[in-house]
């Protein structure tokens, strides 16, 4: 991280919330930025260029999924957590589909909030630069990108082009949930959204493949309803 204090812009039309979001994080050391719609977020973000974004889904002109989606689009890979009175799984599958990297649903635990803003930051912190190594390792899993190679306690483990690209997928995004339209279209391409038995037998395959123990998995996690989530090492 940058030596400036952290900065973390909180987007919410609720005044109420603004202010406890504000008490909480300024009390733990972070500097606080607010919006109170879409258009003061997109602002401040161009501008400011924060450290981490807490997002509700709905404001009164932008809404928070359409936010990310424009964001994202920048040349931007500022960690941005969801929070939002909408629980249900279609919402959480929008706004991870849009790019987001988390997502709590009010009301919530501050504790919990300040521990998954410190998790987002400590992975910043020690993201490693682009395109420093080709090599991903999760304990004994090494997926080499060169040479496209994939061993376990340096055993071979033979696969698919398909299962490949699924493994690689989930590896360069571990720690984030993948959804299952987002899988599905980086691996089959978009015609197959509407399609989640490839992806079921895929991951169930691919599971066989590398996992010491495929009925209790530690590489490739299940988030119920969503997606995905490949461990971080």
């Amino acid at each position: 991280m940058s030596s400036h204090p952290i900065r973390i812009l909180v987007v919410d039309d609720e005044a109420q919330m603004l202010r406890m979001l504000r008490v909480v994080l300024t009390s733990s050391g972070y500097k606080v930025l607010i919006a109170a719609n879409g258009e003061e977020a997109l602002d401040q973000l161009a501008v400011e260029q924060p450290d981490l974004v807490i997002l509700d889904l709905m404001l009164p002109d932008i809404s928070g999924v359409e936010i990310t989606r424009q964001v994202r689009s920048w040349p931007s890979n500022v960690p941005i957590i969801i929070l939002s009175a909408l629980g249900e799984e279609r919402d959480k599958v929008a706004a991870l589909d849009a790019g987001a990297d988390d997502y709590l649903t009010k009301p919530f635990s501050t504790q919990e909030l300040l521990a998954r803003v410190r998790v987002w930051l400590r992975r910043l912190a020690t993201a490693p630069a682009p395109a420093t190594s080709s090599v991903i390792q999760h304990g004994e899993l090494i997926i080499d990108l060169a040479r496209r190679t994939v061993t376990r306690a340096s055993q071979p483990i033979y696969l698919t082009p398909k299962e490949y690209d699924m493994l690689t997928y989930l590896a360069k995004n571990a720690g984030r949930v993948v959804t299952h339209r987002t899988l599905l279209t980086a691996v089959w391409g978009a015609e197959y959204t509407g399609s989640p038995q490839y992806l079921h037998v895929l991951i169930n395959h691919l599971r066989r493949k590398i996992e010491p123990d495929p009925q209790r998995p530690q590489y490739i996690l299940t988030e119920p309803g969503i997606g995905y989530r490949f461990a971080e090492g």
